[in-house]
Protein backbone atom coordinates (compact mmCIF):
# COMPACT_ATOMS: atom_id res chain seq x y z
CA UNK A 1 0.00 0.00 0.00
CA UNK A 2 2.81 1.81 0.71
CA UNK A 3 4.42 1.56 -2.31
CA UNK A 4 1.58 2.52 -4.19
CA UNK A 5 1.17 5.63 -2.49
CA UNK A 6 4.47 6.52 -3.61
CA UNK A 7 3.96 5.73 -6.73
CA UNK A 8 0.37 7.49 -7.13
CA UNK A 9 2.51 10.66 -5.70
CA UNK A 10 5.22 10.41 -8.37
CA UNK A 11 2.61 10.19 -11.04
CA UNK A 12 0.69 13.33 -9.64
CA UNK A 13 4.13 15.33 -9.18
CA UNK A 14 5.18 14.24 -12.78
CA UNK A 15 1.60 14.70 -14.75
CA UNK A 16 1.99 18.41 -13.81
CA UNK A 17 5.76 18.79 -14.27
CA UNK A 18 5.03 17.32 -18.27
CA UNK A 19 1.77 19.44 -18.24
CA UNK A 20 3.45 22.71 -17.82
CA UNK A 21 6.35 22.14 -20.19
CA UNK A 22 6.14 23.83 -23.55
CA UNK A 23 6.45 20.64 -25.92
CA UNK A 24 3.96 18.12 -27.67
CA UNK A 25 4.40 15.86 -29.72
CA UNK A 26 6.11 12.52 -28.47
CA UNK A 27 3.13 10.40 -29.69
CA UNK A 28 3.83 11.75 -33.16
CA UNK A 29 7.59 10.72 -32.58
CA UNK A 30 6.94 6.87 -31.61
CA UNK A 31 4.51 6.66 -34.67
CA UNK A 32 6.09 7.56 -37.82
CA UNK A 33 9.96 6.56 -36.68
CA UNK A 34 11.16 3.19 -37.56
CA UNK A 35 14.11 2.32 -35.58
CA UNK A 36 17.36 -0.61 -36.20
CA UNK A 37 18.56 -2.66 -33.64
CA UNK A 38 21.34 -4.78 -34.39
CA UNK A 39 22.46 -7.21 -31.29
CA UNK A 40 26.27 -8.82 -31.36
CA UNK A 41 26.58 -12.12 -30.02
CA UNK A 42 29.12 -10.89 -27.79
CA UNK A 43 32.06 -7.73 -26.38
CA UNK A 44 35.43 -9.35 -28.13
CA UNK A 45 36.52 -7.85 -30.84
CA UNK A 46 35.54 -10.23 -33.33
CA UNK A 47 31.91 -10.71 -32.68
CA UNK A 48 31.64 -6.30 -32.35
CA UNK A 49 33.33 -6.32 -36.27
CA UNK A 50 31.10 -9.23 -37.66
CA UNK A 51 27.97 -6.64 -35.86
CA UNK A 52 29.27 -4.11 -38.14
CA UNK A 53 29.27 -6.68 -41.19
CA UNK A 54 25.91 -7.27 -40.72
CA UNK A 55 24.77 -4.36 -39.82
CA UNK A 56 26.63 -2.66 -43.56
CA UNK A 57 24.76 -5.32 -44.86
CA UNK A 58 21.18 -4.27 -43.89
CA UNK A 59 21.47 -0.88 -44.93
CA UNK A 60 22.75 -1.94 -48.20
CA UNK A 61 19.46 -3.82 -49.09
CA UNK A 62 17.01 -1.11 -47.40
CA UNK A 63 18.65 1.57 -48.39
CA UNK A 64 17.12 1.56 -52.15
CA UNK A 65 14.03 -0.13 -50.80
CA UNK A 66 13.05 2.61 -48.40
CA UNK A 67 14.30 5.66 -50.58
CA UNK A 68 11.10 6.30 -51.55
CA UNK A 69 8.80 6.05 -48.97
CA UNK A 70 6.28 8.73 -47.98
CA UNK A 71 5.23 6.88 -44.20
CA UNK A 72 6.37 4.34 -41.65
CA UNK A 73 3.10 2.40 -42.84
CA UNK A 74 4.74 2.15 -46.30
CA UNK A 75 8.05 1.28 -44.74
CA UNK A 76 7.05 -1.44 -42.67
CA UNK A 77 5.35 -3.26 -45.56
CA UNK A 78 8.43 -3.08 -47.76
CA UNK A 79 10.36 -4.81 -44.56
CA UNK A 80 7.67 -7.05 -43.95
CA UNK A 81 8.38 -8.18 -47.55
CA UNK A 82 11.62 -8.80 -47.63
CA UNK A 83 12.85 -10.19 -44.15
CA UNK A 84 13.58 -12.84 -46.05
CA UNK A 85 16.23 -10.51 -48.48
CA UNK A 86 17.41 -9.05 -45.46
CA UNK A 87 17.92 -12.28 -43.75
CA UNK A 88 19.70 -13.79 -46.71
CA UNK A 89 22.01 -10.43 -46.63
CA UNK A 90 22.91 -10.75 -42.83
CA UNK A 91 23.49 -14.42 -43.47
CA UNK A 92 26.02 -13.81 -46.34
CA UNK A 93 27.81 -10.67 -44.25
CA UNK A 94 28.76 -13.48 -41.42
CA UNK A 95 29.75 -16.22 -43.90
CA UNK A 96 32.15 -13.71 -45.68
CA UNK A 97 33.35 -12.66 -42.30
CA UNK A 98 33.90 -16.49 -41.40
CA UNK A 99 31.36 -16.37 -38.95
CA UNK A 100 29.58 -19.72 -37.56
CA UNK A 101 27.24 -17.65 -35.60
CA UNK A 102 23.05 -17.64 -36.75
CA UNK A 103 21.05 -14.70 -37.47
CA UNK A 104 17.44 -13.54 -36.65
CA UNK A 105 15.05 -10.62 -37.79
CA UNK A 106 12.17 -9.30 -36.15
CA UNK A 107 9.76 -6.92 -37.21
CA UNK A 108 7.95 -5.44 -34.28
CA UNK A 109 7.62 -3.13 -30.96
CA UNK A 110 11.19 -2.42 -29.05
CA UNK A 111 11.76 -0.43 -26.04
CA UNK A 112 14.66 1.87 -26.42
CA UNK A 113 16.21 4.55 -24.24
CA UNK A 114 16.68 8.12 -24.75
CA UNK A 115 18.95 8.03 -27.63
CA UNK A 116 21.25 11.73 -28.73
CA UNK A 117 22.14 11.21 -32.34
CA UNK A 118 24.44 14.52 -33.72
CA UNK A 119 21.69 16.58 -34.73
CA UNK A 120 18.66 15.24 -32.84
CA UNK A 121 17.82 13.03 -30.16
CA UNK A 122 14.79 10.97 -29.56
CA UNK A 123 12.72 10.13 -26.17
CA UNK A 124 12.68 6.89 -24.61
CA UNK A 125 9.66 4.85 -25.74
CA UNK A 126 8.79 2.07 -28.10
CA UNK A 127 8.85 2.04 -31.60
CA UNK A 128 8.43 0.13 -34.66
CA UNK A 129 11.94 -1.61 -34.76
CA UNK A 130 14.08 -3.91 -37.00
CA UNK A 131 16.10 -5.90 -35.18
CA UNK A 132 18.97 -8.06 -35.85
CA UNK A 133 20.12 -10.58 -33.52
CA UNK A 134 23.37 -12.45 -34.18
CA UNK A 135 23.97 -15.51 -32.49
CA UNK A 136 23.14 -14.72 -28.60
CA UNK A 137 22.43 -11.50 -29.05
CA UNK A 138 24.32 -10.60 -25.67
CA UNK A 139 27.20 -8.56 -27.35
CA UNK A 140 26.83 -4.10 -27.20
CA UNK A 141 24.15 -3.45 -29.87
CA UNK A 142 24.12 -0.62 -32.37
CA UNK A 143 21.00 1.08 -33.53
CA UNK A 144 19.73 3.88 -35.50
CA UNK A 145 16.65 5.87 -37.32
CA UNK A 146 15.97 3.28 -40.34
CA UNK A 147 12.69 5.53 -41.47
CA UNK A 148 13.24 8.47 -42.07
CA UNK A 149 16.71 7.51 -43.45
CA UNK A 150 19.47 8.47 -40.69
CA UNK A 151 21.45 5.16 -40.63
CA UNK A 152 24.17 6.03 -43.35
CA UNK A 153 25.02 9.41 -42.79
CA UNK A 154 26.55 11.42 -40.13
CA UNK A 155 23.61 14.02 -41.90
CA UNK A 156 23.59 17.85 -41.25
CA UNK A 157 20.75 19.45 -39.41
CA UNK A 158 19.55 20.47 -42.86
CA UNK A 159 19.12 16.96 -44.27
CA UNK A 160 17.82 15.84 -41.06
CA UNK A 161 15.10 18.30 -41.26
CA UNK A 162 14.42 17.92 -44.74
CA UNK A 163 14.20 13.86 -44.11
CA UNK A 164 11.66 14.50 -41.63
CA UNK A 165 9.40 17.26 -42.60
CA UNK A 166 9.11 15.26 -45.89
CA UNK A 167 7.80 11.90 -44.60
CA UNK A 168 4.94 14.15 -42.45
CA UNK A 169 6.44 15.61 -39.32
CA UNK A 170 5.54 18.85 -38.51
CA UNK A 171 7.45 21.77 -37.26
CA UNK A 172 6.37 21.46 -33.69
CA UNK A 173 7.08 17.24 -33.88
CA UNK A 174 10.40 18.10 -35.76
CA UNK A 175 10.94 20.85 -32.57
CA UNK A 176 10.82 17.58 -30.22
CA UNK A 177 13.31 15.75 -31.39
CA UNK A 178 15.93 18.82 -32.18
CA UNK A 179 15.95 21.35 -29.62
CA UNK A 180 17.35 18.79 -26.86
CA UNK A 181 19.84 21.25 -25.95
CA UNK A 182 17.25 22.95 -24.32
CA UNK A 183 16.95 22.36 -20.65
CA UNK A 184 13.50 21.93 -20.75
CA UNK A 185 13.51 19.61 -23.65
CA UNK A 186 15.85 17.11 -21.73
CA UNK A 187 14.62 17.30 -18.64
CA UNK A 188 10.96 16.56 -20.11
CA UNK A 189 12.67 13.24 -21.45
CA UNK A 190 14.48 12.46 -18.62
CA UNK A 191 11.06 12.92 -16.37
CA UNK A 192 9.65 10.79 -19.51
CA UNK A 193 11.93 7.63 -18.97
CA UNK A 194 12.07 8.06 -14.89
CA UNK A 195 7.64 7.57 -15.12
CA UNK A 196 7.99 4.66 -17.89
CA UNK A 197 10.42 2.83 -15.59
CA UNK A 198 8.29 3.55 -12.70
CA UNK A 199 5.01 2.30 -14.49
CA UNK A 200 6.77 -0.81 -15.43
CA UNK A 201 8.32 -2.04 -11.96
CA UNK A 202 4.55 -1.41 -10.43
CA UNK A 203 2.99 -3.42 -13.28
CA UNK A 204 5.57 -6.12 -12.60
CA UNK A 205 4.69 -5.60 -8.89
CA UNK A 206 0.93 -6.20 -9.29
CA UNK A 207 1.50 -9.40 -11.82
CA UNK A 208 3.42 -10.80 -9.06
Amino acid sequence: MKKFGTLLLTFCILFLILGILPIHGESAVYDQVLRLHVLADSDSDTDQKVKLQVRDAILEETKPLLSHCASRDEAEQILKENLDTLTAAAQNALREAGSSHTVTLELGEEEYPTRTYEHCAFPSGKYLSLRVRIGSGEGKNWWCVLFPPMCLSAASAQSSEDAFISVGFTDEQYRVITETQDPTYTVRFKLLEVFEKHLGQDSSEISN
